[in-house]
């Protein structure tokens, strides 16, 4: 049951941060407009996002050996996910603001802007969900012999996770919801898998011999 809990928190972990990605990148062209520029950028900040959160969601692991601590980074994510459209746009706006109206933005800050306004709503919520894998591998590995198999599993569910999310969110959601109701309901689901992280704590392990065999 622990194990199955893990497999359903990373999965659902890649599903958010890939609706993230994608919805995000549509948010920000409301201010930054459909340049390519937009998507560049909104592709490179979840990859730091994604680099971040494995290798201190790696040294977390090691320090604190407890689910339950992912909670203290993933509902207060997932509340500022779901501020995202109420909150957050003065923030966007500001960076389009500051250059003069009567003058052409320089290529460097249309290519910078996006760039600068996708870290500032998504860098943060983004490196915590990618949290949640290395946390896992090191949670569920009973011994070093099963490390390979262990985060073979772990990547693979957020992997499949995330290709969920970027089909759900471009074919579905986009046309079944605001993005309002988007935001808010990934939001739910990041504070969600924060109180699944506290829950998997009370689950008993699996012992080392079952995961081995």
């Amino acid at each position: 049951m622990r194990n199955l809990t893990a497999m359903a928190l990373v999965f659902l972990g890649g599903f958010a941060l890939m609706i993230l990605e994608i919805v995000g990148a549509r948010y920000l062209g409301k201010d930054f407009g459909g340049a390519f520029y937009v998507w560049t950028s909104q592709i490179g900040v979840i990859l730091i996002a994604l680099a971040l959160g494995y290798f201190v969601g790696g040294h977390l692991a090691d320090r604190f050996r407890r689910a339950g601590f992912l909670a203290v980074l993933l509902v207060p994510a997932g509340l500022f996910v779901g501020l995202i459209p109420n909150c957050t746009g003065f923030l966007l706006e500001a960076i389009v603001m500051r250059h003069p109206a009567d003058q052409p933005i320089p290529l460097l800050w249309q290519k910078l802007d996006p760039a600068l306004g996708s870290a500032l709503l998504f860098l943060l919520p983004c490196f915590a969900l990618a949290t949640l894998s290395p946390y896992m591998i090191r949670l569920l590995t009973p011994s070093v012999s099963a490390v390979g198999r262990t985060s073979g599993l772990v990547y693979a569910a957020s992997t499949a996770g995330s290709i969920a999310g970027v089909f759900v969110s471009g074919y579905v959601l986009i046309d079944a919801m605001s993005l309002t109701q988007i935001f808010r309901a990934t939001g739910a689901l990041t504070a969600a898998l924060g109180a699944g992280s506290v829950l998997m704590d009370r689950l008993p392990a699996e012992p080392a011999a079952a995961q081995e065999s």
